[in-house]
């Protein structure tokens, strides 16, 4: 029996996005999204959360590799992609959302709503889609 599983996040995006870690960026990234919200709103638990999250940066990302679905449709390629083109909806277009991607672009992302929408949800949307994939 083979207990390997694929990676599904990279630590290597994990320690970049924990540069802007006091935005929650790389909890969102690791599927934390209640966390990523306090950090947003705390700016890293006023920093001290953010120093600690240097070192359980390794943790969440095996934890993430266990959580979600590996497959075609790349975690870290979605996440850049929401990170820094999410108003446009590129992300949504990367995964086969070709109306709601549309959505996006002519309206910023629905108004911004509809991208905080996806950094709650990517990780599950991600998931979904690479296990239908592999049916």
């Amino acid at each position: 029996m083979n207990n390997y599983r694929a990676n599904t996040h990279s630590k290597v995006l994990g320690y970049l996005l924990w540069i802007f870690g006091f935005l929650g960026a790389h909890r969102f990234y690791y599927g934390k999204p209640v966390t990523g919200t306090i950090w947003f709103f705390t700016l890293g638990l006023l920093g001290v959360g953010w120093l600690i999250d240097l070192f359980l940066i390794p943790s969440m990302d095996r934890e993430a590799d266990l959580r979600f679905t590996p497959g075609p449709t790349d975690y870290s390629l979605a996440w850049i992609l929401l990170t820094f083109l999410g108003i446009f909806g590129v992300h949504r277009l990367y995964q086969g959302k070709w109306i709601t991607g549309i959505i996006y672009l002519f309206t910023g992302g629905l108004f911004l709503v509809g991208v905080l929408y996806d950094f709650w949800t990517m990780n599950n949307q991600i998931s979904i889609r690479n296990a239908q994939l592999q049916r």
